[in-house]
């Protein structure tokens, strides 16, 4: 019985040494994240903590020629800039993963990524669910659609009058440009990405795709058996709806993307900003203004 009562008390005190070890390497370690909190056990925030490992996890949804893979390698305009960016704030590297485009706010919010680079707009609707940088890109809308344009769509109201099949990608802001501009639900198709989107068009079971400007022209290359409509503003109530492009953080985020606003908005005034973005064919119309703000995009 005392060789029992011994051994349950050196385990005891085995699993006390095993927490108090656990607790030390967190609080020395400074890269643990205490769930809920975007702060590591031993206190340090997202900033500090990417600061500190020089490397910051990123969501991208392989979308041309936003963020995508080529060789095994991150690139395209927003992993340009991002990566610019952030090896300004720290010398911070980029570690991406790739999701759905619709996943990617659900992928920062539940902690598996610490920021979004995919170019994504910012809408009203994202605004309450997570927090936008300044906007890196504006853009315009274009419809891809069959060589020789057989229905003569132009933009939104074209579709409904043609009585034509859109397809349009999920979690895309397209979708509601669309239904906000009257396209009816029955004329729309959700697509995963934009390779659906591109073979809805060549195998007819959808008449156009409705996409930026930039991401149709870099979709489409050199296919003769499509074409790319001239560019086009969506206007949603009377208002133009304007197209900005913008990295995504966590909403308690707001040291990291200060940091990040305050590198962006030095070189949205250089020739760094054109440097970096012209490969993926952005040109100075796309360059947004600098005194645009995501807080008044975040308003509609």
């Amino acid at each position: 019985m005392k060789s029992q009562r011994a051994r349950s008390g050196r385990a005891r005190f085995r699993s006390v040494l095993a927490g108090a070890a656990t607790i030390a390497l967190a609080v020395g370690g400074c890269t643990f994240t205490e769930p809920g909190t975007g702060k590591s056990l031993g206190g340090t925030n997202t900033l500090e903590r990417v600061k500190e490992d020089r490397s910051i996890n990123v969501g991208f949804a392989n979308e041309r020629p936003y963020a995508y893979r080529d060789r095994g390698d991150l690139v395209g305009q927003s992993p340009a800039v991002q990566g610019y960016i952030f090896d300004q704030i720290g010398g911070i590297s980029l570690n991406p993963t790739m999701f759905e485009f619709g996943s990617l706010i659900q992928a920062l919010n539940s902690e598996r990524v610490d920021v979004v680079t995919a170019g994504m707009f910012i809408t009203p609707d994202r605004c309450k669910q997570a927090a936008f940088s300044n906007p890196v890109y504006v853009a315009t809308t274009s419809l891809l659609v069959p060589a020789g344009n057989p229905k003569g769509l132009t933009d939104y109201q074209s579709v409904i009058d043609a009585g034509a099949r859109l397809a349009v990608m999920n979690g895309a802001a397209e979708v509601g440009q669309a239904t906000g501009s009257g396209v009816p639900d029955g004329q729309l198709q959700l697509v995963a990405d934009q390779q659906a989107g591109l073979d809805a068009v060549k195998s007819g079971r959808a008449d156009a795709f409705a996409l930026t400007s930039i991401s149709l022209r870099a979709l489409a290359g050199g296919d003769s058996s499509l074409q790319v409509g001239e560019a086009f503003v969506p206007v949603i109530d009377g208002k133009e709806q304007v197209n900005a492009g913008a990295a995504v953080f966590r909403q308690r985020d707001v040291a990291l993307r200060e940091a990040f606003n305050a590198q962006l908005a030095e070189l949205i005034r250089s020739d760094k900003w054109l440097e970096l973005v012209e490969p993926y064919g952005f040109t100075e119309a796309e360059r947004p203004d600098p005194e645009l703000t995501a807080e008044q995009l975040c308003q509609g």
